[in-house]
């Protein structure tokens, strides 16, 4: 891994930087951050700006969706999107991490009623997980307080308060079980904590606990796995054939409606008006809409603020 992170373009002061815009589509390999991952990416496309829609535990692999330079505007609309992920688990033992990085102990031998791996009896558990329940963030997340990660404070042996919030689980479905692990694949709404997911897992099946010992991202909102490219494809010079894997900034955008705009209705949007639509399908009240000029370029997104009345919302640069 490590000559991965040292190529040609390490040195910062060695850059011309590229005004580049896009989405790239990345397969995190495990025992490196989001944030490594994210900065030799942005060196090797020599990026002057990037960011990704969402972290990844450093032993988790999978999908990470980096964006460059105009697609960093609208990274929040994927970071919201619906994620699936496949989960190892082993029964019986806990983490203080939640994960296989953290100091693990039994606690097998605590619990006398721990239910059989009967794959049919285990889906049953599972789908007792299903629908909207309260989670709190593990001890050792990336999640923030007073503008500091909480494995901050965890790391520091600092107790904090850490609050609770709803997420969805969709779908929860028993892929593989032998002997003390089960593996489950997990479509569930943003913000989701599949460590704890995987301890309250344990603890429901009697076996007092359990811990991750592998995690794969699979799917953000349409984004799949199979769309992105590992981090060995980006160790030669940048070339035409690597700006070709970016997707388009507007790909962050799949399912909003498209509105086209005339030339002076572009005028005015970039000069912060209104604009109207008059023989457009009539748009629901305070819905996001992508905007387009005649020539198909994408513009940002608007807002209706009344029937088929578009405001700015987020515009790429003009």
């Amino acid at each position: 891994m490590d000559n991965l992170l040292v190529n040609p373009h390490s040195s910062p002061k060695s850059w011309v930087k590229r005004k580049i815009s896009g989405v790239l589509l990345l397969n995190k390999p495990k025992h490196i951050s989001s944030n490594r991952a994210l900065q030799v990416v942005k060196r090797f496309y020599r990026a002057s700006k990037a960011g990704h829609t969402g972290t990844l535990d450093p032993m988790a692999t999978g999908l990470l969706t980096i964006c460059f330079g105009e697609a960093t505007k609208f990274s929040s609309m994927l970071l919201n999107a619906d994620k699936t992920y496949l989960a190892t688990l082993r029964l019986g033992y806990i983490s203080t991490t939640g994960d296989a990085e953290g100091e693990i102990r039994s606690v097998n031998d605590l619990y006398k009623s721990k239910l059989e791996l009967i794959p049919f009896q285990v889906q049953e558990i599972l789908n007792n997980f299903l629908g909207k329940t309260n989670q709190t963030a593990p001890l050792f997340s990336a999640l923030k307080l007073n503008g500091k990660p909480l494995y901050h404070y965890a790391r520091a042996n600092i107790v904090v308060e850490r609050k609770v919030r709803e997420v969805n689980i969709y779908d929860i479905n028993l892929l593989k079980c032998e002997n003390d692990v089960l593996t489950v694949r997990v479509r569930c709404s943003s913000g989701t904590y599949i460590r704890t997911l995987a301890e309250d897992i344990g603890k429901a099946m009697g076996w007092g606990g359990a811990y991750l010992t592998d995690l794969c991202r699979s799917q953000v909102g349409l984004f799949c796995l199979d769309q992105a490219y590992g981090l060995d494809q980006f160790q030669d010079d940048v070339n035409a054939r690597h700006d070709s894997l970016l997707y388009p900034v507007d790909s962050l955008l799949q399912g909003y409606h498209s509105v086209v705009l005339s030339e002076e209705q572009v005028s005015l949007l970039f000069n912060g008006q209104v604009v109207s639509k008059e023989n457009e399908q009539e748009l629901p009240m305070g819905n996001k809409v992508k905007l387009y000029d005649l020539r198909g370029n994408f513009l940002g997104i608007g807002e209706t603020i009344q029937a088929n009345q578009i405001r700015p919302k987020r515009l790429v640069s003009h």
